[in-house]
């Protein structure tokens, strides 16, 4: 019950090792019970559920009340409260950003999928603290501080607006410009999904929410490391003797290929003893984890269905036949073949220019082949009647 990732159950498995070793179990005294039941009380009172995230604001649409979104600690319910309008602009940024997480994972395996009217989104595969849980944490991380910021700049919500504190002149490689316009509020919007995004692994002091912390981080810094000069040039005839200039963020499919990258190249680690940092797996590793997404824990192949790891399996997936890479059949489909049908697609052919302002074009029909993963095959014993 630490958030999505984290499960208890130490106390119960000690139980049960009691009883199978035969210990005998001595009845605690009245005031141990209370002090137990009270302790009990508390964990269930102030511990977040497992089954439920933030995420699923994007679900709700106009209807964020903030008492009844599910998976909120009481940090973030706080900041609802106190600003509902922002977290309107959160439910949009999260429909974008799990649009930018399908983009990136499109051909592999594991394609960010997401469950219809469950809380946690993307289902079990989060529970695990693996490369895809660690990619999820930084692009919704970045998806906020992107949302906020935009909204920000577009003069949408009443506590902030573009960032006024760029004044007076500076120069770039193309010489002097003053600063002006309307730059984005980066920093605002980092520091409101600092607030918002990190305010449940602050609550505990685990592996798992070190990992997703440093990741969060990291999604935030990346959206910031894409702020772009943009300038308006004055002068006579357009001379650009004169230049007004301000900052503003890149399109976020930069950030998601950016942390899609760091994916690739995601490192291993292992929390220290004092539970204050990671030490990398890798002994031979010679650089910083600071910019780079760490997880903790491989992850499956999914290549099967497999309900506890959260794995949906890859049978019935379209897979591209001439390629070598992770949209091949070969790979997508975990060396299981693939099943061809021929279908009927209609595509815009013979286009032209008609004057004035529009494009004319036919509809032209093609037959194309089209591959799909096949299913497991079953066991030979589990055809036996």
């Amino acid at each position: 019950m630490f958030g999505p990732g984290r499960s208890g159950g130490a106390a119960g498995s000690s139980s049960a090792m009691g009883i199978r070793n035969g210990t005998k179990a001595h009845r605690p005294s009245k005031p141990i019970s209370n002090i137990y039941f009270i302790l009990i009380l508390l964990l269930l009172i102030f511990t977040p559920r497992v089954d439920s995230s933030w995420w699923y604001i994007g679900a709700l649409g106009a209807r964020v009340i903030c008492d009844n979104i599910p998976g909120l600690v009481n940090k973030q319910r706080q900041l609802c409260q106190r600003h509902p309008d922002l977290m309107q602009t959160i439910g949009e940024g999260a429909k974008e950003w799990i649009k930018e997480c399908q983009h990136q994972f499109r051909h592999h395996r594991w394609n960010c999928s997401t469950l219809d009217r469950d809380h946690t989104v993307f289902g079990r595969v989060m529970l695990r603290s693996s490369r895809e849980a660690a990619f999820v944490y930084a692009i919704s991380s970045a998806g906020v501080v992107y949302a906020i910021t935009r909204a920000c700049s577009q003069g949408e919500l009443k506590i902030c607006n573009c960032d006024g504190h760029k004044r007076g002149r500076a120069s770039d490689d193309r010489g002097n410009f003053d600063w002006g316009g309307c730059s984005d509020n980066i920093n605002y919007g980092i520091k409101f999904a600092k607030a918002f995004v990190d305010a449940r692994e602050r609550m505990v002091k685990d592996a798992r929410a070190l990992m997703n912390l440093h990741n969060n981080r990291c999604g935030r810094m990346a959206v910031k490391r894409f702020m772009k000069l943009e300038c308006k040039c004055h002068g006579v005839s357009g001379s650009c003797s004169l230049r007004t200039c301000w900052l503003a963020m890149s399109d976020f499919r930069r950030t998601g290929d950016y942390l899609r990258k760091k994916y690739n190249t995601a490192i291993e680690v292992t929390m220290n003893q004092d539970g204050t940092g990671f030490t990398v797996a890798d002994k031979d590793f010679k650089g910083s984890t600071k910019n780079e997404l760490v997880y903790v824990e491989n992850s499956p192949d999914y290549c099967l269905m497999d309900r506890a790891a959260g794995s949906l399996g890859t049978a019935g997936r379209v897979c591209n036949k001439s390629s070598r890479g992770t949209d091949g059949c070969e790979v997508m489909c975990c060396g299981r073949g693939y099943d061809t049908m021929r279908v009927k697609r209609i595509t815009k052919c013979e286009c032209k220019f008609k004057w004035c302002c529009a494009v004319e074009c036919k509809d032209c029909e093609d037959l194309v082949d089209v591959h799909t993963c096949k299913p497991h095959k079953r066991p030979d014993w589990l055809d036996i009647t």
